[in-house]
């Protein structure tokens, strides 16, 4: 099981960078960049990627209606090129709260969007002539919608790869069995694998019955807060808020993956609650609503008999890579906790 680390940097950016090398040491595969409506993750990546050497950089993510495809494609392979073939492309939808939001950019057909994307990108780093004609996309654009004069054009340079790996962020079973088709890591959020079968078992085996036989086992990326020792429960506090904002605040009535993944959880009167408490402004009910059973089975918090049960249990589901966030501690002190992890995931 791989170890990687969402970049938090409150503390400053530089800062945790500086930081980077210690966890490496400390057994640190891989680390998550996000954007969301922040600054951008590609120029962070970059410099990531100069300050590190062994460790792997994913975006995590790079919303899919920010970019053309082929500009996605094109920031990849430089970031590929950078890091000597440590990159990964995280891509999702996000939500139409920051899609038009932020962005003022329809949210319209992310399923659709990303197999065309995907499809799009890989022509690239082949260096292909690119050539799409899509529901969604069109390459080069039709005469009748532009000057006339677009034509096939191919990469200038030479990627270090063409293939390079594709994680997708899905929760909805229809997004989960496109992930499972056509990508190579499936990052969902707020895993629980007591019931990751129930919940997805049906979208990820019809996704995998397609899969081309290219394309390697999927790699799926579950996250986790961790914090590991003795009387540490109240750490399970510090995360409630976050909970609450996706269950709660992310999204209308009806219209709220997260909300909707945790009814499918069997939290039907509680996200139902947790909801109509942060849609009211009540942020702190709303938080205090979140089941400790749910805080407890999508976290590494606790003592390590409890972190190693955990642990097995996410291993026992099909995680392959875990993505940490460590609450307790300075860096010296995350990065033992990294190291910690990593010997029990070794374990179990």
């Amino acid at each position: 099981m791989r170890i990687g680390m969402p970049l938090n940097y409150s503390g400053g950016f530089k800062e945790t960078v500086d930081d980077l090398a210690t966890y490496e040491k400390a057994g640190l595969d891989i680390v998550y960049v996000p954007e969301a409506y922040s600054f951008d993750a590609v120029s962070q990546m970059g410099f990531i990627a100069a300050r590190t050497e062994r460790l792997e950089i994913a975006s995590g993510i790079l919303q899919i209606y920010t970019r053309t495809p082929t500009l996605t494609a094109m920031t990849a392979a430089g970031m590929d090129y950078v890091s000597d073939g440590r990159f990964t492309l995280g891509i999702g939808a996000s939500g139409p709260q920051v899609i038009e939001g932020f962005h003022g950019v329809p949210y319209h057909a992310p399923l659709g969007r990303t197999r065309e994307i995907v499809d799009i990108c890989r022509q690239v780093w082949r260096r292909e002539k690119v050539e799409h004609s899509g529901k969604h996309y069109a390459i080069p654009l039709p005469a009748e919608q532009g000057t006339g004069l677009g034509k096939p054009l191919k990469l200038i340079n030479h990627p270090v790869r063409e293939r390079i790996p594709i994680m997708i962020a899905a929760i909805g079973p229809k997004n989960v069995e496109l992930v499972a088709e056509i990508a190579e890591a499936w990052e969902p959020i707020f895993y629980l694998p007591e019931r990751a079968g129930e919940v997805w078992g049906e979208p990820l085996a019809a996704g995998k019955a397609k899969r081309d036989a290219s394309l390697p086992p999927l790699d799926v990326v579950a996250q986790a807060p961790l914090a590991i020792g003795e009387g540490l429960d109240d750490l399970l506090d510090f995360v409630r808020p976050h909970v609450a904002l996706y269950v709660g605040g992310m999204g209308a009535k009806g219209k709220n993956f997260y909300n909707n993944l945790a009814r499918r959880y069997g939290y039907e009167a509680e996200a139902e609650l947790i909801q109509d408490l942060y849609l009211s402004g009540r942020k702190e009910e709303a938080a205090a609503a979140v089941p400790r059973d749910l805080l407890e089975k999508t976290s590494l918090i606790g003592p390590e008999s409890h972190v190693k049960e955990r642990l097995a249990a996410l291993k026992e589901s099909g995680v392959t890579t875990l993505n940490v966030t460590p609450i307790a501690g300075d860096s010296a002190t995350r990065a033992k906790l990294i190291e910690q992890v990593k010997q029990l995931a070794t374990d179990v």
